[in-house]
């Protein structure tokens, strides 16, 4: 009993310290050029990444977030699929920039240690958009997923590890962004070092235990839900079981 209610307080401290208000902006929707040249350079087709080549292109990538910073998506000027890809864009550029800033490490969970969900690498508020902090966390947990509800954006966001789903090495753009999510969550489970899937088992990323709940906001099962992105039709009572987590840098 005493154990749950201390995990009770955990997630509850962690879910409010990750809830995010709408920002009165009055911005206008902005172009992910840079961001989609530096990624095409520096990202290779399995979705590992040349940071070496990030720190390298510091200029342009510098110039990238400084855009991402001074214009915060808002409901007045921007459509919905803008405001998605401009966070999950961001969410990945700023990963890429809390690695950068402490190369070399060998995990992203070496930069900063503490109490799980409490003191990570993702509390670090190093994110300032117009004048607004954030940290990973809040953009995750804060703004992607509650307020968009789309559970496919898992597969979209990387949190620089080899378990990670890839980093797509093209920026998100609001007229492609259903597609490129799509294409993501393919290209995540035929990957079968992270994902292994037949008709009777399917051995899956913790993402899909994790966050569960994302996952079926419109299907009734995890296996339903796969099925929409696989060329085998899982069995509704297929055995899941899940891959342990490498939190390894997803270096090149």
């Amino acid at each position: 009993m005493v154990q749950r209610l201390v995990i009770f307080v955990i997630i509850s401290i962690f879910l409010t310290s990750c809830s995010v208000k709408d920002y009165n902006s009055s911005s206008k929707p902005i172009d992910h050029i840079i961001w989609d040249s530096l990624l095409q350079k520096h990202v290779f087709d399995d979705g590992l990444v040349d940071y070496q080549g990030f720190i390298s292109d510091s200029i342009p990538f510098n110039k990238y977030l400084t855009l991402l910073r001074n214009n915060h998506p808002n409901k007045k000027h921007w459509s919905r699929e803008e405001r998605l890809a401009y966070w999950i864009n961001a969410y990945n550029a700023f990963t890429v920039k809390m690695i950068v800033d402490h190369y070399p490490t060998k995990s992203i969970k070496d930069i900063k240690n503490g109490i799980p969900f409490i003191n990570t690498v993702w509390d670090i508020k190093f994110i300032k958009i117009e004048g607004v902090e954030y940290d990973l966390n809040n953009i995750e947990h804060g703004i992607l997923r509650p307020k968009f509800k789309e559970p496919r954006v898992h597969f979209a966001i990387n949190c620089a590890s080899y378990s990670c789903p890839p980093l797509r090495n093209e920026a998100y753009t609001a007229e492609k962004i259903d597609a490129q999510l799509t294409d993501q969550a393919k290209i995540f489970l035929s990957d079968i070092r992270k994902n292994k899937i037949t008709i009777g088992q399917i051995k899956i990323s913790k993402i899909f235990s994790w966050f569960k709940n994302d996952f079926l906001v419109k299907e009734k099962s995890i296996q339903s839900f796969i099925n929409q992105f696989t060329e085998v039709e899982i069995s509704k009572n297929a055995k899941i079981t899940y891959y342990d987590y490498n939190w390894t840098l997803n270096e090149n």
